[in-house]
């Protein structure tokens, strides 16, 4: 029996940080549109950048990415997400990193400007620390990346490692479509 619950554990722990856990279209509500994105909760400071909301950065195509710093998927993610942010910044994508700690020594606001300046993060990094902004995305994964259109609502979420051509595409047809 502990071999087993063990063996559970290690599966689920697993699967929080995990490569290529998957990207897919959000589906539409009931209504027919797909639901609106949440606003940012509970964030306890901001690196490179005066505090956001969704309601401002209604008419930009958003990406919302959740990591932490000592996720090795989040860590081989960052660069294409930089590359994003230098490639279409200019023509209105904003890139919003919610940090989100999975430990207790991630919430030190200097751990992070340190991992921010590591890994060359020129975008808004907001600091999650109680995870409420993870809570209003449902979120589950490091890294979850989600994007939402110009009227605010998430079209396309992505988890893990990979898909970086299909995440590209989604957000030149976003800005093409603004």
């Amino acid at each position: 029996m502990f071999k087993q619950i063990v063996a559970v554990s290690l599966c689920l722990l697993a699967s929080g940080c995990n490569h290529d856990v998957g990207a897919e279209p959000v589906p539409p509500a009931s209504h027919g549109a797909a639901p609106l994105a949440p606003e940012f909760k509970g964030i306890t400071g901001w690196i490179n950048s005066k505090p956001l909301t969704m309601q401002q950065l209604r008419g930009s195509v958003v990406l919302v990415e959740f990591w932490t710093q000592e996720c090795i998927n989040c860590i081989r993610v960052t660069p294409h997400v930089n590359e994003w942010h230098r490639r279409y910044h200019d023509r209105g994508l904003v890139i919003v990193g919610v940090h989100t700690p999975e430990y207790d020594h991630e919430k030190l606001p200097g751990s992070v400007q340190k991992a921010v300046k590591r890994f060359n993060i020129e975008y808004p990094v907001a600091l999650d620390d109680e995870y409420q902004t993870w809570s209003a995305y449902d979120n589950q994964f490091w890294p979850a990346q989600y994007l939402i259109d110009a009227e605010g609502r998430i079209v396309y979420r992505h988890y893990g490692e990979g898909n970086y051509a299909e995440t590209e595409a989604k957000i030149k047809q976003l800005l093409a479509a603004r």
